[in-house]
């Protein structure tokens, strides 16, 4: 336990640390859930489209830093399958989903390279 020379008082890293234990025990997932909700409402009132361009940005090279080619193959991948097979093979042209995603992360991939 973390103690200040100043009458053994706690932290207040024990004392942050020991209310979210607290708060933890009191609430349930629900309660999370809206307080989040409200937190993304309240910035989406305060905030622009340029914020989010932002920090989506600062987010991807952060990712970008982290990850290797394959990574971004993978996720294409999975993207992909996520998105369905219903449409592959189709006659008008077009690529399937998960022909589009496995381009996109292979793309990413020798951005990287």
């Amino acid at each position: 336990m973390a103690r200040n020379n100043d009458n053994n008082k706690m932290s207040r890293e024990e004392a942050g640390r020991m209310g979210g234990e607290a708060t933890a025990k009191n609430h349930d997932k629900e309660f999370y859930q809206e307080i989040g909700q409200k937190g993304g409402e309240a910035t989406a009132k305060n905030h622009d489209s340029e914020f989010y361009q932002e920090i989506g940005q600062k987010g991807g090279e952060a990712t970008s830093k982290n990850h290797d080619k394959e990574f971004y193959q993978e996720i294409g991948q999975k993207g992909g399958e996520a998105r369905g097979n219903s449409d592959s093979g189709s006659s008008d042209g077009k690529m399937s989903r998960e022909e589009a995603g496995r381009k996109g992360g292979e793309a990413r991939a020798r951005q990287r390279d």
